[in-house]
């Protein structure tokens, strides 16, 4: 079992993985369709995504929440 001190990061991780599945998924078909080696340039393009995808959400997670704390009522 996994710490809940790194609760924030495996979300973070496994958010980011997932978007980012979805996203070239959809990309990917949308360029290809369904030709040959669409599956292959689809895992390619996740895992490139995936590792740009993460460290972003890293750094714009709490800039996020940030935001989400000013342009909201904290008291509700």
């Amino acid at each position: 079992m996994i710490p809940a001190r790194y609760a924030d990061l495996l979300f973070s991780f496994m958010l980011s993985g997932l978007m980012s599945l979805a996203i070239t998924g959809l990309t990917t078909l949308r360029t290809m369709g369904l030709a040959e080696g669409v599956v292959a340039a689809w895992v390619w393009g996740w895992l490139s995504g995936w590792a740009v995808a993460f460290p972003l959400v890293l750094v714009l997670a709490p800039l996020t929440r940030r935001a989400v704390r000013v342009l909201t009522d904290a008291a509700a």
